[in-house]
């Protein structure tokens, strides 16, 4: 059986990542990749689809876990009849093998350990060959090999590899799992476990140096940060949505899905974040996997890639394992990548813009493929959509998908007038004006004074919240106050916020069952209070927010407040970014929303008008 969701951490060395629970078991670990098949699978199953157990034998959970400061490597405590006990887990960053290290250390008394070792490569489905060697042993399965380098003697029994030791106060016990392709593998050098751990804590030490941030909610802004950067894929700068896949949206239901990927809906959120803590290098490197991915045929634009600008993902199901606490299937790729998503085209162009703003080095190259999304945009922002949330059902004329539409061109007009790009800057003015009257006309119901979720629509969407943040209407629209309100009203669960609901106009989403409350839409109703001058509402809102952080600072993706459980996949970095980026506006650092301004014509002063001819290409 699994641990609850929120009682995992997470361990990272930016190519990969390990969930350890508080019971001590890793039972999630892909290698070489995030996307890889895990050789861990007990997280969707139970034991038998692979774990590593480090504790101690008289069983339970932690009594007391944190991260060393700011760093990704664990440290977890144990206070038993026999004694206490410490065991410190961290990935070292990547050298010529993939490595998970786990330092067993004595605080006091005689502690009696256990270890107990499943190696289940291809997602639980295989055993692999396994020998022993001087110092551990070697298992092999197809294009995967391992190591476990430990001074404790081992011994294998029904298809586990296990041992049994004790350890005194002051003595240290290490265990290395090494990890190579088998083709590479002749013999894996292992690790000094100590010398590992100190040369992470130097890296993150380092690198959290560099963070800038100085409001509020320090600790917790600063550990959402660290956790971004492990969901990083440092070989390309990519930043996964999540570690998992197939953490349920609802316990025993079906809404499961692979977050492995890297979605374009989170590149401007997370580069906000990112540029508002300090962080240009990564912030840099995210804006150059965007300009890689999205290269090509404009028409071809998916809302999602692999780490590396993978186009293909396809969606298929593990049969063999049962799921999280029973929620099947478990799947592996994304589906949703085929979906046409309108915002997306939207979504880029305003993350080079907020790239440009904020003082990123300019870029030519991204400046034709800008181009190229603004003709497609233009042809095709009548068309209807799946939405950001990725519904299932029919395609609709989804609010926030053209308003995203709009912003795509209004931060190509504010390019030209303001930054100095070229184009045919009157044609985009039109059409600008032309998306917002539409989307006011067909997309407001004047009876209940709030946008709706799709045209037409009686249902509302936690995506409105977003319209005066991305300068579609001004925060003091009575408009965006009726929305909001109505959101709020609509779509809140003991406080917090679904993304919409999934029965309203018929069943939009077109799939079975329910969710829980979405957290990244839970920090926007906290922006958006903020905006609309409710700022103590909003600063409980946040602290609500703190509090369900487990205890060691992380966030999933959804949290249903009747149970108090997390759901979905973790940690998720929409909900991390949620976070740091509602910390920077309501501390006062910085200010989310993307431009000033709002509406048809908005923020052109007259020498702009003046100049524009002139930086329009011939």
């Amino acid at each position: 059986m699994p641990s609850a969701i929120e009682d995992y951490a997470f361990l990272g060395d930016l190519q990969s990542g390990a969930l350890v629970g508080r019971d001590g078991s890793v039972d999630w670990l892909c290698l070489p990749r995030f996307d890889s098949p895990a050789c861990f699978s007990a997280l969707l199953h139970d034991k038998s689809a692979g774990r590593w157990l480090l504790a101690p034998a008289s069983g339970g959970p932690a009594t007391r876990r944190r991260y060393r400061d700011d760093t990704l490597i664990l440290e977890s405590e144990w206070h038993t009849a026999e004694g206490s006990v410490r065991i410190v887990d961290c990935m070292p960053l990547r050298g010529e093998a993939s490595d998970l290290v786990r330092l067993v250390e004595g605080i006091s008394g005689r502690v009696t350990m256990r270890m107990d070792l499943r190696l289940r490569p291809d997602y639980g489905r295989i055993i692999p060959w396994v020998n022993r060697t001087g110092g551990g042993l070697r298992a092999v399965a197809g294009p995967d090999a391992f190591w476990l380098h430990t001074p404790v003697a081992v011994y294998g029994e029904n298809m586990a590899t296990k041992a049994e030791f004790t350890v005194e106060a002051g003595q240290q016990v290490p265990f290395v799992l090494t990890h190579k392709p088998s083709h590479l593998a002749s013999r894996a050098k292992p690790v000094d476990a100590i010398a590992a751990i100190e040369d992470t804590e130097r890296f993150w030490r380092a690198w959290m140096g560099r963070c800038t941030y100085q409001g509020q909610w320090q600790q917790a802004v600063r550990r959402s940060l660290v956790t971004l950067k492990g969901l990083t894929y440092q070989p390309t700068g990519g930043i996964l949505a999540a570690a998992t896949t197939s953490l349920p949206e609802q316990l025993g239901g079906s809404r499961n899905w692979d977050y492995r990927f890297c979605w374009l809906r989170d590149a401007t959120f997370t580069l906000q974040a990112l540029v508002g803590t300090g962080y240009l290098e990564e912030a840099s490197a995210w804006r150059e996997w965007l300009l890689r991915a999205v290269a090509g045929n404009p028409a071809d634009l998916q809302i999602m890639y692999g780490l590396d600008g993978t186009w293909r993902l396809p969606e298929y199901s593990l049969d063999w394992l049962s799921g999280y606490e029973g929620s099947s299937p478990v799947l592996v790729g994304n589906e949703a990548a085929g979906q046409f998503q309108l915002d997306v085209w939207g979504e880029v162009l305003e993350c080079f813009y907020v790239a440009r703003e904020a003082g990123l080095p300019a870029n030519d190259p991204a400046w034709n493929v800008q181009l190229a999304l603004l003709d497609f945009l233009e042809g095709n922002w009548r068309e209807p959509d799946s939405s950001l949330w990725e519904v299932r059902g029919e395609p609709r004329h989804f609010v926030h998908s053209k308003v995203m539409a709009w912003a795509g061109v209004d931060r190509a007009v504010r390019s030209v007038l303001h930054h100095g790009r070229w184009g045919p800057v009157d044609r985009w003015e039109e059409l600008r004006d032309r998306i917002h009257a539409e989307v006011c006309e067909k997309g407001f119901d004047a009876e209940r004074n709030t946008f709706t979720q799709f045209y037409g629509s009686k249902g509302l969407d936690a995506a409105l919240l977003l319209l005066p943040r991305i300068g579609f209407l001004p925060w003091e629209d009575p408009r965006v106050r009726g929305t909001v309100d109505a959101v709020r009203r609509e779509l809140s669960e003991e406080g917090f916020l679904l993304r919409y609901r999934p029965e309203a106009d018929g069943g939009v989403d077109g799939l079975p069952g329910d969710e829980a409350t979405f957290l990244v839409c839970t920090f926007w109703l906290a922006d958006a209070l903020h905006g609309t001058g409710r700022r103590r509402e909003a600063r409980e809102l946040f602290e609500r927010l703190l509090d369900l952080r487990n205890d060691v600072g992380l966030l999933s993706e959804e949290y249903d407040p009747r149970t108090g459980r997390h759901l979905g996949n973790t940690p998720q970095a929409f909900s991390m970014v949620g976070l740091v980026n509602t910390a920077l506006w309501l501390s006062g650092t910085a200010d989310i929303t993307s431009v000033d301004g709002c509406g048809p014509g908005h923020a052109v002063d007259a020498e702009s008008l003046g100049r524009r001819t002139a930086r329009v290409r011939p």
